[in-house]
């Protein structure tokens, strides 16, 4: 992290330069440390971008004091995808991977999730609940519903995620009216529960992952390998109506 004390701002991209600090902080996560690709990643520039960056909202976190020492101030960032705007792309980011037709037909405000990256500096700290907490605001504000989209494992081999994988069928799938499909379908359900060591699938569960399912975040039915950014994914959903008021408040303090 900085040497100097983080000073955090928040707020929503609102030039393209913006949008480009947030592409480069992606390229270092998703890119350099993670070893993704696609056919729109800028190496020479260092940025990770795709088609559908114009139409999704960027909620990006600032640390100034990296910006008067000369590296990108943005340390966090967060994609956000509201129904009307995904109407006029014409579908949303996760519906190549996923059929979100139980999703489109609940009648209720959707808001896509993507994206979702710290910096490695700042990772365990607080700026993952600054991004929570501007996240929160943005549903309330937009009258959100449903949240959802794809959190991602490392790796494409899910003989090496049965753990966890399993766990989440088992103890977090949703319910029929919300489960959305993988449409290239990897099972999740590997191992029988009796036979998964809770502790070890919770520990290689990514924290993302564990901190939706802590407000009351569900899964959808089948994993999707994402060969291009070497992730197998899952699609989580969640009831803004049913987050756990604790978890909520503890998220919003903490930031």
């Amino acid at each position: 992290m900085s040497e100097n004390r983080p000073e955090f701002e928040l707020k929503l991209a609102r030039s393209d330069a913006d949008l480009r600090l947030a592409q480069n902080l992606r390229y270092e996560v998703f890119v350099a440390e993670l070893g993704g690709d696609g056919p729109l990643v800028d190496h020479a520039n260092r940025r990770e971008a795709d088609r559908f960056d114009p139409v999704f909202d960027h909620l990006l976190l600032f640390d100034r004091a990296r910006e008067r020492a000369g590296s990108n101030p943005v340390v966090g960032a967060y994609r956000l995808l509201r129904d009307d705007r995904a109407a006029q792309a014409g579908q949303y980011y996760s519906e190549d991977e996923y059929d979100l037709g139980p999703l489109k037909a609940s009648g209720r405000r959707l808001l896509e999730l993507g994206r979702s990256c710290l910096h490695a500096d700042y990772r365990g700290g607080t700026a993952m609940f600054h991004l929570w907490s501007g996240l929160a605001d943005y549903v309330d504000t937009n009258g959100i519903g449903l949240l959802f989209g794809v959190a991602s494992f490392h790796g494409t081999d899910p003989a090496a995620l049965a753990g966890p994988l399993s766990l989440l069928h088992h103890r977090y799938l949703a319910p029929p009216t919300l489960r959305v499909r993988s449409r290239a379908y990897q099972p999740m359900n590997l191992m029988a529960e009796d036979q998964i060591d809770r502790l070890a699938a919770m520990k290689a569960t990514p924290a993302l992952i564990k901190g939706y399912l802590r407000l009351g975040g569900l899964v959808g039915d089948g994993a999707y390998l994402d060969r291009d950014f070497n992730t197998t994914d899952i699609c989580l959903i969640i009831d803004a109506d049913r987050v756990d008021p604790r978890q909520r408040s503890l998220y919003r303090r903490g930031a």
